[in-house]
């Protein structure tokens, strides 16, 4: 296949070129109306149309103070001239002056005398060895029936060291021991109680245990 190429005829051109023309025109007349304008504005005066300004409220002035006019302060009165006070005429006697007597300084009893402190009391004793107070005896029916128990007897000794009297305290649950014991007590030596020096009547606890051997 082929083609062929025709040339535009020579009124077609003639279009054309008015067309051409005719952009050109529009274009330069755009430009120049642009240049007029243009100044046009710039003359244009700017006008700023200006705010009044606030009111402000005036304020209260101060009022004077009323002024206060001292008053005139009161002359004191001239003090009346005092009278001449009399004067007494003294003499010096010759006689001295009497003083009043001194009393004596009262008498200090003395205070009485301190108790004396009474002399300690010693108690009295029956376990030296050098009195030699022998034990009681075991009952020998108490022995065979295998009776024990402990007996506390109270002894009045007298000032010279011998058992006044003999009393069971607390029993031994036995009878035969407490017989035992009290006949055996009261034939002892005792060494008396002592307020100081002196030898005392007093009375004394007296343990004795009934115990078998095994």
């Amino acid at each position: 296949m082929s083609y062929t190429l025709h040339q535009p005829s020579s009124a077609r051109r003639g279009g054309l070129l008015s067309i051409v023309i005719g952009l050109h025109v529009g274009v330069l007349l755009a430009v120049l109306a642009a240049k007029t304008i243009a100044p046009q504005m710039a003359e244009t005066p700017l006008v700023v149309d200006l705010l009044p300004a606030p009111q402000v409220e005036d304020q209260p002035q101060a009022r004077p103070l009323p002024v206060v006019q001292p008053q005139p302060v009161p002359r004191k009165p001239a003090p009346l001239p005092k009278a001449p006070a009399p004067v007494l005429e003294t003499t010096n006697s010759a006689a001295p002056a009497e003083l009043a007597p001194i009393a004596p300084p009262p008498e200090v009893e003395p205070s009485p005398p301190a108790p004396p402190v009474p002399p300690a009391v010693s108690q009295a004793r029956f376990d030296t060895d050098y009195l030699r107070n022998p034990p009681p005896p075991y009952p020998p029916l108490a022995r065979r029936m295998g009776e024990e128990g402990k007996v506390i007897l109270r002894v009045s000794v007298t000032p010279q060291g011998t058992a006044e009297a003999v009393e069971i305290r607390t029993s031994s649950g036995s009878k035969r021991l407490d017989e035992a014991a009290l006949k055996t007590v009261r034939n002892w030596k005792f060494i008396p109680a002592k307020r100081g020096d002196v030898a005392v009547q007093s009375w004394v606890l007296v343990p004795i245990i009934f115990k078998l051997e095994q």
